[in-house]
């Protein structure tokens, strides 16, 4: 029961469509322009660098919330198991940022929140998702490359640190937080299943933290893409 407890806390705070609610109060949908997704990279396209910051600061933080909320509410009842507890937070708000159901489940895509819980989960975590996502952004300009590291990274380094005894969990616990986090790998996976194809193929966007998203005829609610 804890467990789903712990999934429905997060769900609420992934539900702050952090995107989806800035272009509202700019009068349109994001979902509607662009890539049509509800997050970031979109934002940063469609409404320019400041409002991409702004929205992944929002997605960072609703994650972390969920996180460190369950970890005050379980932590000293449920010690033994709180990295698990918090795996199911996280997960939830993931889920929720992706499928809001009250936008018909067409949400974003969770790296934004996949990225709250890596800075809230554990400190050992954060250089990897640092390196291997600004790494790779900076040397390509693919985010969707550097958010397919990051989880793939993610995903090495929690199972190394938890058969290291850094989670202080027994066996069983571990392999249940490991299939929460494969499964979330997964969905990112699928997620970016159009993004892989065309990184595969050369014609991935490039994303600039710059004016030169218009210049290359990605950002703007008049560049909507059919």
């Amino acid at each position: 029961m804890v467990r789903v407890i712990c999934l429905l806390i997060g769900y609420v705070f992934g539900l702050f469509q952090t995107a989806y609610l800035y272009g509202r109060l700019h009068g349109v949908d994001i979902r509607n322009y662009g890539s049509g997704n509800a997050g970031t990279t979109n934002t940063l396209r469609v409404f320019g660098t400041k409002a991409g910051l702004l929205v992944l600061f929002g997605d960072i933080l609703k994650c972390i919330l969920a996180v460190v909320i369950t970890g005050v509410i379980f932590g000293k009842t449920h010690g033994d198991m709180v990295y698990l507890l918090k795996m199911y937070a996280a997960a939830g708000a993931i889920i929720g940022h992706n499928f809001p159901f009250y936008l018909k489940f067409k949400g974003g895509k969770g790296i934004a929140a996949t990225a709250g819980l890596i800075l809230s989960f554990h400190p050992y975590l954060i250089p990897m998702g640092v390196i291997l996502f600004f790494g790779a952004f900076f040397l390509t300009h693919y985010v969707s490359l550097g958010s397919l590291l990051v989880y793939a990274g993610f995903l090495i380094e929690t199972i190394i640190l938890g058969q290291s005894g850094v989670f202080g969990m027994t066996q069983p616990l571990l392999n249940e937080m490991y299939v929460i986090l494969v499964l979330l790998t997964v969905m990112a996976y699928w997620k970016h299943r159009e993004n892989i194809k065309r990184l595969l193929g050369g014609t991935e966007r490039k994303t600039y933290l710059t004016h030169k998203n218009t210049e290359s005829g990605n950002a703007g609610p008049e560049n909507k893409e059919a």
